[in-house]
């Protein structure tokens, strides 16, 4: 269409020009040219902006809490992910849907709650149940967009693969479970290589998991970033942001960054920029008083990795503490310059002025608070996540907002912003647009967030508000089998008691709220 109308445009000028060389009319030939000129700019303008969509960069991070400069931490060094906060907006008030690695990023995708997919842990890919929905990244494919997918973005393990239908190449894996120095393997396959490999799928005789050797929580080499994924997965995203911001399509590209999932597996050069003297403790590490067992936790994914104790009731040393800190950290700060390379190239190459950026956490983590590692509870440490966006010509530099998000709302506003058609005729959306309270930071659209954590027979239903946070433990065999818990953190920040039983007017009004929501559905 441009084409056609610059060579019409063309001919004209010549046509009319020799006509007016020809009968001396050249001031006559001037207007009409001016004239085409103008009316050329005007087209040309409108059809440019009727046609530019903003290219996409989508940055998921596993197991990132708000551990960051950004967010009030004064231990973390994360410089870059600072500059992005720095140069958009960010939420303070930001929480996942289920605080588990899988149904997490199935929450992004399908833009639904794990208690309306049904889907709440590992081992099951969701186009076996609902084999026509359109995540994200598909409904964006199929409006225009050339949309990819490189390091950890679906859950990739546990029994679970990538999704073919979600973009236009093949997804670029790299591995969340690595390890350099020998001695941090027991074996030629340690307990969460096989899970994260798939590889029971593919090796005949395999033992059970616990048979399997440990890995090492942590090592620090003293070698390059791309020794490891989160390196070669941001050199392989600069390679790409040249290719793709040279093509005629926008792009989504979804960049996953594995650390600080463990093992802590860094360069050595990250864990000398802390000194383990400094690092945060935890101030409370036994369960909340009168919570009920199912909200707790000891052991589980954490005692996968030596030295950690594999007895779940084992006391962890102040040693053993502070190196898995330690290592949490460090490998923040790692991931953070990752980060930091990708973001230098968008704007080196120019992208910045037409890509929206967006960094999402797929869940928070536990170090140590209840006494509680990793995450797989519905407590305020594993639910609370950072979620920083920057969208050209809307935010504006170092903004915050108190606004409630939750991860489900990501697909209808990126819909918003892009300025799509509404999605019609595919699953139901849990989520709502926040591009409101992003163009007006100040603005309320909601006064809550909505997640769950499902354990034994029970889902926990959670309704957090600015003061406190609700959870209803329902049997799902016997819906009359109910408990509660209510934390008030206003009072009460580190979760310490629950106070159930002495506010029972405040959980009558919150489960009148969760009320609203459809009954947690169980996978079929």
């Amino acid at each position: 269409m441009k084409n056609k109308f610059v060579s019409v445009v063309l001919r004209l000028v010549v046509i009319l020009g020799l006509n007016a060389f020809k009968t001396k009319k050249i001031k006559k030939y001037l207007t009409g040219l001016l004239f085409l000129l103008a009316t050329f700019i005007n087209m040309y303008g409108q059809e440019s902006n009727e046609e530019t969509k903003p290219n996409i960069l989508m940055i998921l991070v596993d197991d990132l809490k708000p551990t960051l400069g950004s967010y009030g931490d004064g231990v973390a060094i994360s410089p870059n992910i600072d500059k992005l906060a720095a140069s958009g907006l960010q939420f303070n008030r930001a929480y996942v849907n289920q605080a588990v690695c899988g149904p997490s990023r199935y929450n992004l995708m399908l833009g639904m709650r794990s208690t309306s997919s049904g889907i709440y842990g590992f081992g099951r890919n969701f186009r076996k149940t609902m084999p026509e929905a359109v995540t994200l990244p598909q409904y964006f494919k199929e409006n225009g967009y050339h949309v990819e997918s490189m390091g950890k973005v679906y859950h990739v393990g546990h029994g679970q693969g990538d999704d073919e239908l979600s973009w236009s190449v093949p997804s670029r894996k790299d591995k969340v479970i690595e390890y350099i120095v020998p001695e941090s393997k027991e074996g030629e396959l340690t307990r969460e290589e096989a899970f994260f490999e798939n590889s029971r799928k593919y090796i005949k005789d395999l033992p059970p998991n616990r048979q399997l050797p440990r890995g090492a929580a942590w090592e620090m080499p003293d070698v390059l970033d791309d020794a490891y994924a989160d390196g070669r997965i941001a050199r392989h995203a600069i390679d790409r942001l040249r290719k793709l911001g040279k093509g005629e399509k926008p792009f989504m590209m979804a960049v996953g960054f594995a650390r600080p999932h463990l093992p802590f597996s860094v360069p050595k050069k990250y864990w000398d920029m802390y000194d383990p003297a400094k690092l945060p403790m935890p101030e409370f590490e036994e369960f909340p008083e009168d919570s009920p067992k199912m909200a707790q936790k000891r052991g589980g994914e954490i005692t996968q990795f030596f030295p950690v104790p594999e007895d779940k009731d084992a006391e962890y040393s102040e040693e053993l503490k502070r190196n898995l800190i330690h290592g949490y950290y460090a490998s923040v700060s790692y991931m953070d310059a990752q980060l930091g390379k990708v973001m230098n190239e968008l704007e080196r190459l120019g992208l910045d002025k037409n890509t929206i950026v967006l960094l999402w956490g797929d869940h928070g983590w536990h170090l140590g608070d209840h006494g509680i590692w990793t995450k797989h509870t519905n407590y305020e440490q594993p639910t609370r996540i950072p979620f920083l966006m920057r969208v050209p010509g809307i935010t504006q530099k170092k903004t915050t907002t108190q606004q409630f998000m939750e991860t489900v709302d990501i697909y209808p506003t990126l819909v918003d912003l892009a300025k799509l058609p509404q999605p019609k005729g595919i699953q139901l959306l849990d989520g709502i647009s926040l591009a409101p309270s992003i163009s007006k930071p100040d603005m309320e659209i909601k006064d809550h967030v909505y997640h769950c954590f499902k354990k034994g027979g029970y889902v926990g239903e959670a309704i957090r508000n600015q003061r406190y946070r609700m959870v209803r433990w329902t049997n799902t065999k016997n819906y009359d089998d109910v408990a509660y818990e209510l934390y008030d953190y206003k009072e009460d920040p580190l979760e310490t008691k629950n106070v159930a039983k002495k506010n029972k007017k405040v959980v009558k009004n919150l489960e009148a709220i969760l009320d609203n929501y459809p009954r947690a559905q169980e996978l079929q």
